[in-house]
């Protein structure tokens, strides 16, 4: 089985949900997560789902598969393999806690991310970015 993540946005309209969740099904895909908001200022509608492919659908088939409906609603949408680690770039601004906090995370492999660097104007935090072995910028 294959992990995904499945993020669209496009103008909102009616049957965008059961085309994706009908295109998922039709090929073998399991919705594990779905979120969507609809945009009421702007007209715009998003989603995110996370799906399975227990029949091994590979990456670059799904894309392709999924071009027709993407045109239907054009759609600007991507397919991400769920497997793969994220680069991160962490902007930090004064106060530090949130910092702390995704650095933890991190540590103990509860964030599956790989931190590239962190950004701040302020060096309070340079010392304690660096003993964790990641560039400060």
């Amino acid at each position: 089985m294959k992990s995904y993540v499945l993020t669209v946005s496009c103008k909102s309209t009616r049957g965008i949900v059961a085309a994706i969740a009908n295109y998922l099904a039709d090929q073998g895909c399991n919705i594990v997560d779905s979120s969507q908001f609809d945009d009421l200022d702007t007209g715009k509608f998003f989603m995110r789902v996370s799906f399975i492919s227990e029949e091994g659908a590979g990456a670059e088939a799904l894309v392709e598969g999924f071009k027709p409906v993407a045109a239907k609603f054009a759609m600007d949408c991507e397919i991400h393999d769920a497997t793969k680690r994220m680069k991160v770039l962490l902007m930090v601004s004064r106060f530090g806690h949130c910092l702390n906090d995704l650095l933890y995370r991190w540590k103990i492999g509860a964030l599956p991310i790989d931190i590239v660097g962190v950004v701040s104007n302020h060096f309070e935090y340079q010392k304690v970015v660096v003993n964790h072995d990641i560039p400060f910028h």
